[in-house]
């Protein structure tokens, strides 16, 4: 990971309490715009982070996978779904589906994702600051901070846009 996304991540790791208690509050006090802010800062912290330089989420957070993801990528590996969730998947401790390993099975040692378009939908998904209903994400926002760089970058954004 390149030292100035790991700053990113050290800040929120340090900042972990001020950062739960910052996103809490902002979640009561329920901003009008928080949708588009979030989005803003999204786009801007993307043009700052490249994930192929970092992978992060992929190398220590697996994602839940769905049947229907379970599916798409048994169909991309070239088994039945049966034969890929043994091969590759464990239920944890919370009944859900994820890989038996991290860093995931299909990253390339580039940090490119050997199955990127079958990949599941959390990952489609991640890091959910694109998205609408932030205000339901903050939860989910902070525990990201701690993750990817970005995301990070985006909550220390927000605590001085919603001071």
């Amino acid at each position: 990971m390149l030292p100035a996304y790991q700053k990113y991540l050290n800040l929120a790791n340090k900042n972990k309490s001020e950062n739960k208690k910052f996103l809490e509050k902002l979640k009561k006090q329920k901003p009008a715009h928080l949708d588009r802010t979030i989005q803003d800062l999204n786009e801007l912290a993307f043009k700052e982070i490249d994930c192929l330089q970092c992978a992060n989420c992929c190398k220590g957070t697996g994602p839940l996978l769905l049947n229907k993801d379970i599916d798409r990528l048994a169909k991309e590996v070239k088994v039945r779904p049966a034969v890929f969730t043994e091969n590759y998947l464990k239920i944890d401790e919370e009944g859900d589906y994820v890989f038996q390993t991290m860093p995931c099975p299909f990253l390339a040692e580039d940090n490119y994702c050997k199955v990127y378009e079958a990949r599941p939908n959390a990952c489609r998904e991640f890091p959910h600051t694109q998205q609408r209903d932030q205000l339901q994400k903050l939860s989910i926002t902070y525990h990201n901070s701690l993750i990817c760089p970005a995301v990070a970058k985006i909550v220390e954004e927000l605590k001085q846009t919603f001071k």
